[in-house]
């Protein structure tokens, strides 16, 4: 899940469950922003492993090192106690410095217990995608996968953060009309934003799903206004409920999820097919839209469609190419065995390109609108001469005639 998304998370769990504010007192509000303070970068934590994928010169970094240790439920208490400590260090510092005598901190374990929620919430939203996270690394390398969510979910991140935005703008009562006005406006363009990048990507959805979330913000920010009620609700009130309406939706996407996947299986069973792996990946805009995946011996068989339409899917096969001496050798390469492990439903393709002989390997659950004017997401090759020396191996960055890979298209790694 996308990191902005994560940090929404970890600000909506502080302000429900660890930051109640209970008078205007300055060392509980010092004390309230701290702890959603830690749990907004317990929330963002994690992926401070890319940081390994930005300094290595190694094309699969982000294969080998993502979503690993930081992501793991055995490193977590660890990373819970040291950013615990660190934030109460810091924070005595920073008393001392500035001779704040009313600002107050919560305790280690409450703070441990802050942290702890923040990075787990992570782990469990990154679980819930088809890239998939290693959650029990180091003692497992398999990556646990739910495929209810998809990687950047607009509906998700706007049900946990328009709780937060409705205590804001509800907060005081004499400048409520401002700040809903202000905030309906900056949500229906970012509705309208939303739209215009879901359909440059091609995936379509009509305009009026942007005019009836305009109006359901409008109902949410100028409805409680009427007798004033909104402004008694709690901070921690409006942040509960969108975290129980945040698990709703979650729940409905499993549902979803249960009825996709019992529509793969049926085209596998219908079509007699020898199946190796199944699975039904969630798809943009809506958690109606799937991905049906079948890998079988002969390549990939796949399927975008609509639980809203009741008939079967309409798959097409992605087939692997015949084997032959080169992709032989290139399934022995230790980078081709990472990509295979990290790859769920793997396609082989062989093609030759002058004295270049080239092997590339896509993944087709990461699927884009755009993908027919590009190589796959996740697209990998090993280049190879005539003589069968293996020349260059890394990620395709660019189209090629070929449906292949050019030398300036490679993410260039040489043996």
């Amino acid at each position: 899940m996308d990191p902005v998304t994560h940090g929404i998370a970890g600000a909506l769990i502080g302000k429900a469950f660890f930051a109640k504010r209970r008078s205007s007192n300055r060392s509980n509000e010092s004390t309230a922003r701290i702890a959603v303070f830690a749990a907004t970068f317990g929330a963002v934590f994690p992926d401070i492993d890319v940081i390994a994928d930005a300094f290595s010169r190694d094309p699969l970094a982000i294969a080998r090192y993502h979503r690993g240790f930081t992501h793991s439920f055995i490193g977590l208490p660890i990373f819970a106690a040291a950013l615990a400590w660190l934030t109460r260090a810091s924070v005595r510092w920073y008393a001392k410095r500035t001779h704040s005598d009313d600002l107050h901190c919560p305790s280690f374990y409450v703070l441990f217990m802050i942290y702890a929620a923040g990075i787990a919430s992570h782990i469990i939203l990154d679980g819930f995608t088809s890239f998939g996270t290693r959650m029990l690394n180091p003692f497992s390398k398999d990556r646990v996968a739910w495929d209810f969510l998809f990687i950047i979910d607009f509906v998700f991140t706007a049900l946990i953060l328009l709780p937060q935005l409705a205590a804001w703008v509800h907060q005081r009562s004499e400048t409520t009309m401002n700040r809903a006005a202000k905030m309906w406006g900056f949500c229906t363009v970012f509705a309208v934003g939303v739209w215009f990048l879901a359909r440059a990507a091609e995936f379509q959805f009509s305009i009026w799903v942007v005019v009836v979330a305009s109006a359901l913000v409008a109902a949410l920010f100028f409805l409680p206004m009427l007798d004033n009620w909104g402004s008694r609700v709690r901070r921690s009130a409006w942040c509960r409920t969108g975290f129980y309406v945040a698990c709703a939706y979650i729940i409905a996407c499993g549902v979803a999820h249960g009825v996709a996947m019992a529509r793969v299986r049926a085209f596998a069973a219908t079509h007699d097919l020898a199946v190796e792996k199944i699975g039904a990946l969630p798809l943009p805009p809506s958690f109606l839209d799937w991905n049906g995946m079948v890998l079988t011996p002969s390549g990939v068989y796949q399927s975008s469609f609509s639980l809203r339409d009741a008939g079967e899917p309409n798959f097409r096969l992605v087939p692997d190419s015949p084997p032959n001496g080169f992709t032989e050798e290139a399934a022995r390469l230790e980078p081709v065995q990472t990509y295979l492990w990290f790859a769920r439903f793997p396609v082989t393709r062989f093609m030759r390109a002058g004295n270049q002989n080239i092997v590339e390997y896509a993944d087709p659950r990461f699927f884009e609108g755009s993908a027919r004017n590009g190589p796959m997401p996740f697209t990998f090759a090993v280049i190879f001469d005539s003589q069968g020396r293996m020349l260059r191996y890394g990620w395709v960055r660019g189209p090629n005639p070929l449906g292949g890979v050019a030398p300036s298209d490679l993410s260039e790694r040489p043996r």
